[in-house]
C-alpha cells in the first residue's frame, strides 16, 4: 500500500502501544463498572466478573472469544477514524497483536507460569495483587505505564501491611 517494511513495523508497534491504553481503559471502566439490573449483571459477569470470581481457573480465558470478536468492530472503526486507509491495516494488526500478547501474558502469569526473573515475576506479582489485595488500582496487565499515568498505580507493598 505504498509503505516500506520499516513504516509498517512502526505502525504495527504503535498499534501494540495503543492496545495497552485500550486494555487499561476497558479493564478500568468497562470490566469494573457497577451494574444494577439483572441483564447488566449477567453481561458483566460473563464478560469479566467470572474471571474475578474464579481468578485461578486455568481454563478461563480473560475475555470470551465472542466478546473479543465483537470488540474488534469498534476497534476497527476507531482505527479508521484516526488513520488513513493505507495505515489502518497495520495499526489494526498491531492492536490485534497487542491483544494476543496481552492474553498470552495474562494466561501465563495468572495460570500457567512461575516466572523466576523480572520483568515477568514483577508482572505476575502486580496482577495477583490486583486480584487479592488492592482491587481498585492496578488495572493494566501488560505494563504498569497507564496505571502510573492515570494515578491508579498500587502503593508499594510495605504500605499494604498497614491497612
Amino acid at each position: 500500500m505504498g509503505h516500506t517494511l520499516q513504516e509498517v513495523a512502526l505502525m504495527a508497534l504503535f498499534g501494540v502501544f495503543i492496545w495497552t491504553l485500550i486494555e487499561y481503559t476497558l479493564h478500568r471502566f468497562l470490566f469494573h463498572i457497577e451494574t444494577k439490573t439483572y441483564w447488566a449483571n449477567t453481561a458483566h459477569y460473563l464478560l469479566h466478573g467470572c474471571h474475578h470470581k474464579h481468578p485461578m481457573d486455568s481454563l478461563r480465558l480473560v475475555l470470551p472469544p465472542t466478546a473479543t470478536a465483537t470488540l474488534c468492530v469498534p476497534f476497527w472503526k476507531l482505527v479508521t477514524f484516526f488513520a488513513t486507509s493505507t495505515t489502518t491495516p497495520a495499526l489494526f494488526g498491531g492492536g490485534l497483536l497487542g491483544y494476543v500478547m496481552y492474553d498470552c501474558t495474562h494466561c501465563y502469569l495468572q495460570h500457567h507460569g512461575q516466572p523466576s526473573k523480572d520483568p515477568a515475576k514483577n508482572l505476575k506479582r502486580y496482577h495477583l495483587n490486583r486480584h487479592f489485595r488492592i482491587q481498585n488500582k492496578g488495572f493494566a496487565i501488560s505494563s504498569s505505564l497507564w496505571d502510573y499515568v492515570f494515578g491508579t498505580l498500587p502503593p508499594p507493598k510495605t504500605t499494604w501491611k498497614n491497612n
